[in-house]
């Protein structure tokens, strides 16, 4: 039975890129459902993970960070946050406490000053790298960034996900703002992604460590299958998971994979324990790397690898 007042819907957090939006998701679902990484544009799906608490459930969207785009690619990720914030029932803007309220934050705000009766909170990440005078500081410019845009915002809150600071509190705030409504996904759920999708991210996030300052952009995966290995005894299951890697030039492949398959292995190991523990079951893993050239401008490749 669903609580009198229980108040259900979806919220998504945005803002520039590596404005922690990723990182403050997974804190306020309580596990990973997106991957981090201090590079720029790490997040290009619309992720879901849900927050249940007595007074209601909290469907976070966690989306790619907007920015100025130079790529086809980049022009749809902006397309997906601002088809997202659209659709959703509270928006809260990230803004680091770790830098000044710039162009971007104040690009994003103009934006969101335009979304008629939906409630626009303001978020200060990352309050844990600064001192409380910056904090505060930070907050004033929140308050005059909302002044200069005409935006009223529904609630001010600094947190910091790295250390669990006013994590709790976002989330009580972001659901007082949704309707009220019954339980959208069943009890125990904490995440609506599909197993590929979480699978192949985990793979990306592998592949993103390390790698050079050029290659992140161009590296997309993409599962082809993941299935029980059949004549397994129950007491010792195994879970085949094969997936493609993508990236745009064979130079791009070489430094994929290393000498010898050294990096692709170290990728593979890296990214095989997290998919185990998402699936529950120990897993066999095969990636294999090759080339779409220069597919973050291919309409088509765009539409082959998921975009």
């Amino acid at each position: 039975m669903t609580p009198p007042e229980f108040r259900s819907g979806f919220a998504c957090l945005v803002g520039r890129p590596n404005a922690g939006k990723s990182t403050l998701t997974n804190a306020m679902v309580g596990r990973k459902v997106a991957i981090t990484s201090d590079r720029p544009q790490t997040t290009r799906r619309v992720l879901r993970g849900i927050v249940n608490r007595p007074e209601g459930q909290l469907v976070m969207v966690d989306t790619p960070g907007l920015h100025r785009p130079r790529t086809l690619l980049g022009e749809r990720l902006n397309d997906q946050v601002r088809e997202t914030w659209t659709s959703v029932d509270v928006v809260g803007l990230c803004i680091p406490a770790d830098q000044q309220v710039g162009p971007g934050d104040r690009f994003i705000a103009t934006e969101l000053a335009g979304l008629r009766r939906r409630p626009i909170v303001a978020v200060v990440t990352k309050t844990d790298t600064v001192s409380r005078e910056v904090v505060a500081e930070r907050l004033l410019e929140v308050a005059s960034l909302g002044e200069e845009v005409g935006l009223d915002w529904a609630e001010v809150v600094p947190v910091s996900a790295r250390v669990g600071q006013n994590v709790e509190v976002l989330i009580e705030r972001l659901i007082s703002h949704l309707p009220e409504g019954p339980v959208l996904f069943p009890d125990g759920e904490d995440d609506a992604t599909t197993d590929e999708i979480a699978v192949a991210e985990l793979i990306r996030e592998a592949a993103l460590d390390g790698v050079q300052d050029e290659l992140p952009h161009s590296i997309a995966v993409v599962v082809e299958e993941i299935v029980p290995r059949e004549d397994r005894p129950a007491d010792r299951p195994l879970t085949d998971v094969r997936a493609n890697l993508f990236v745009e030039r064979e130079t791009q492949k070489a430094i994929v994979i290393g000498k010898g398959g050294a990096r692709l292995k170290q990728v593979g190991t890296r990214a095989r324990r997290e998919i185990e523990e998402l699936l529950g079951t120990p897993v066999f893993l095969d990636i294999r790397v090759k080339v779409a050239k220069d597919w973050q401008k291919d309409p088509k490749q765009l539409r082959r690898l998921g975009f």
